[in-house]
């Protein structure tokens, strides 16, 4: 894991380099500044990206309390992880206060080198737990907008299929249906077909980004390569495509057939 950042802020010059000096005996500890005042503190925090911050709470004017509650009310950039807050004050009556501010511990001075280790290593197993939450939101955030472009028609427009002893690019737009074939999928396009192997449900689902609607438990088309949805002599449904292929209708497929119909395909 990387060093915690570690922040300080303290009104008192002489308790900010007794904790500088505690800290330069900690291992993955990286100091990266000291502030005299809450103001200070909140005007450079976002630039700083502090891990940790390491806060008195008896300062003029913006005490420690007043700096979380502005930290809490602070927009993050979305790769950012908010700070957390240790408290270091010689005042022990406001430790309920400060646990119930969200702060993660609360080290009373004369701060001892052990209790300050102590603090660190909370700190360190915190962010590590924050950074993985943080992680899944970016990845949920990812997945999200892979989501959004599929649904868009974003995402690679072709597919590589098998073409006698070569592999050729075949652009999605030019695939006018696929059918199940035992352990494999035919892709057809024009008057052309290419034997894939895997099943018609990864396929419907690889090509749902692209409109692909399942007609058929065997059978999947792409909408705009329909010509017309026929009627038989019995009653069922029939898709004919623009290569002239006429594809059946599933009876539990009939709803996505007439969503085609509904959106003009």
């Amino acid at each position: 894991m990387p060093p915690l950042r570690v922040l300080m802020c303290d009104d008192e010059p002489l308790a900010l380099d007794r904790l500088g000096t505690l800290l330069e005996r900690c291992e993955g500890v990286e100091t990266i500044g000291a502030m005299l005042s809450g103001r200070a503190l909140l005007d450079e925090v976002q630039a700083l990206q502090p891990t940790l911050i390491l806060l008195d709470i008896e300062m003029p004017q913006v005490d420690g309390f007043d700096v979380v509650e502005a930290l809490s009310r602070m927009t993050w950039p979305a790769a950012a992880v908010p700070p957390l807050v240790i408290f270091v004050t010689a005042h022990p009556e406001f430790a309920v206060e400060a646990f119930d501010s969200g702060a993660l511990d609360f080290i009373s001075k004369p701060v001892r080198l052990s209790r300050l280790e102590q603090g660190l290593q909370r700190a360190r197993d915190a962010a590590e737990q924050m950074e993985a939450r943080q992680r899944l939101r970016e990845l949920s955030a990812q997945l999200e907008d892979l989501k959004r472009a599929r649904a868009a028609g974003g995402g690679n427009q072709h597919v590589w299929v098998r073409k006698g002893a070569e592999t050729v690019r075949l652009e999605i737009g030019a695939i006018d249906w696929v059918e199940a074939e035992g352990e494999y999928v035919r892709i057809h396009a024009g008057g052309e077909s290419y034997l894939e192997r895997g099943s018609l449900t990864d396929a419907a689902s690889r090509f749902a980004a692209h409109g692909f609607a399942r007609i058929h438990r065997s059978a999947v088309v792409n909408p705009e390569r329909v010509a017309a949805i026929d009627k038989t002599r019995w009653g069922s449904l029939v898709v004919r495509l623009v290569s002239g292929a006429e594809v059946p209708v599933g009876r539990k497929f009939r709803t996505a057939v007439q969503a085609l119909t509904a959106d003009g395909g």
